[in-house]
């Protein structure tokens, strides 16, 4: 290996993971090749399936990353639902490449632990912020609560990464988030 490529050696799992991400950005992750990630990592055809076996099991490893982040974000939330509904759609302008994969079950192994494990405390952070919400006279349905919720952030995120708003929600994804997700929490 030239000089340029060494510096894979110590960390290749992640280089790979990061040029994985890289090409889903570019050219979403159904078009994804092994081989055109080994060419931008830099390393062998061999190097990706070494370290993830095939292409669902890097997409099942970015997925499971990207559920731990997004878990991460809604926790830094609070327990607010607002602030956790903005920080959603935050995560999928930020992480688009994880976002586009984490909920496409077809590209990846969804019965995997540490993916299964991964979207349960996604799940989780969701709830919490659910859990604040008035009983609406009626004792409180967290499940279908958390779904309505997670709808409505996950539809807002999708429709605004396709670009797919109406001009008049602005150019600031967080901002136009907060004014359509605070009508769930009035």
């Amino acid at each position: 290996m030239t000089g340029t490529r060494a510096y894979h050696h110590g960390d290749l799992r992640n280089a790979l993971l990061a040029a994985a991400l890289e090409a889903i950005e570019e050219v979403g992750p159904a078009a994804l090749s092994l081989r055109d990630l080994a060419r931008r990592a830099g390393v062998s055809h061999a190097a990706p399936a070494h370290h993830f076996g095939d292409k669902a099991g890097l997409l099942t490893t970015l997925a499971a990353q990207g559920f731990d982040l997004l878990a991460q974000a809604l926790t830094a939330a609070g327990d607010d639902l607002l602030a956790a509904g903005v920080a959603y759609v935050d995560f999928a302008v930020r992480r688009r490449a994880h976002f586009e994969v984490m909920f496409r079950p077809e590209l990846y192994r969804a019965d995997d632990a540490e993916l299964v494990n991964a979207q349960g405390r996604a799940r989780a952070a969701l709830r919490a912020g659910v859990a604040t919400l008035p009983t609406r006279g009626a004792p409180a349905d967290a499940d279908r609560d958390a779904l309505a919720a997670w709808s409505i952030a996950h539809g807002f995120a999708t429709l605004w990464l396709a670009g797919a708003l109406p001009e008049r929600v602005g150019d600031e994804p967080r901002e136009a988030a907060r004014a359509v997700l605070r009508r769930l929490v009035t």
